[in-house]
């Protein structure tokens, strides 16, 4: 049976309490719950949690954590992704974080080459983070020949997520579609066959509040189904097609 899927949230970041309660509504409401790591200690904490409540998992680097990693740090959780391979989908979240002038954009450019090369030796997909470095993430991607990528919470213009089609990658649909103008306009862009959705929990409520979970996944899809003038249940499908072929 098909289910919706959650592609990129941070469930983790609850409280061991609390996770229970989130867990059984998205069961109830047929959510697949897919948990990213961005720094060594979140790395092992998803890991832990999948172990416990059975969802899947990303290990990535976030882009602002690593410049405050030595090298040595960055190598060694590269290593630990490596090895972790079997248990985890893809690699993410990973990427570049220009929102801030710190100075050392050359560094985050480093390690993403790193973490791009490494998601290609272990064949799995990057869940890419772009903030106000849309144009140049899409640019090292394409030096370093990356082909199974998706696009997390992209708000670069619209010519570049033409080339974000075009290159064949995808792109997610947070749940604040719900009144966001740029990803509505995306859905449109974007073949579904290109097309995930996610809710960056706890981030991105779709009516504006705070703790945003899993099952509100389900917002993201009913707007890919107005927009696209498909079924809710075909949008489902498709998506979950479009999740096999890329991370099965």
């Amino acid at each position: 049976m098909t289910k919706y899927i959650d592609l990129h949230g941070h469930t983790d970041f609850y409280k061991d309490d609390e996770i229970p309660a989130i867990v059984k509504d998205a069961n109830e409401k047929n959510v697949l719950i897919v948990d990213s790591g961005a720094h060594p200690h979140m790395n092992k904490r998803v890991l832990e949690l999948a172990d416990k409540y059975g969802w899947k998992v990303t290990l990535g680097l976030y882009p602002i954590d690593v410049l405050k990693m030595d090298d040595n740090e960055i190598d060694k959780e590269i290593d630990f992704i490596r090895k972790n391979k079997s248990k985890i989908i893809g690699i993410g979240e990973v990427g570049l974080d220009f929102k801030e002038d710190l100075h050392n954009w050359n560094k985050q450019k480093e390690v993403f080459r790193k973490v791009i090369r490494l998601a290609k030796e272990i064949d799995k997909p990057l869940i890419i983070h772009s903030r106000k470095a849309e144009k140049e993430a899409i640019e090292i991607l394409e030096e370093e020949k990356a082909e199974k990528v998706v696009m997390h919470c992209f708000s670069g213009g619209f010519k570049l997520i033409e080339k974000i089609v075009a290159n064949g990658w995808s792109m997610t649909i947070p749940t604040n579609v719900t009144f966001s103008e740029h990803f509505q306009k995306a859905i449109g862009m974007v073949p579904i066959e290109q097309l995930f959705c996610e809710t960056d929990s706890p981030y991105l409520h779709p009516r504006k509040e705070r703790n945003n979970v899993p099952s509100n996944v389900i917002e993201s899809y009913k707007k890919v189904a107005e927009i696209k003038g498909l079924e809710l249940n075909d949008v489902r499908d498709r998506i979950w097609v479009n999740f096999e072929k890329l991370f099965g």
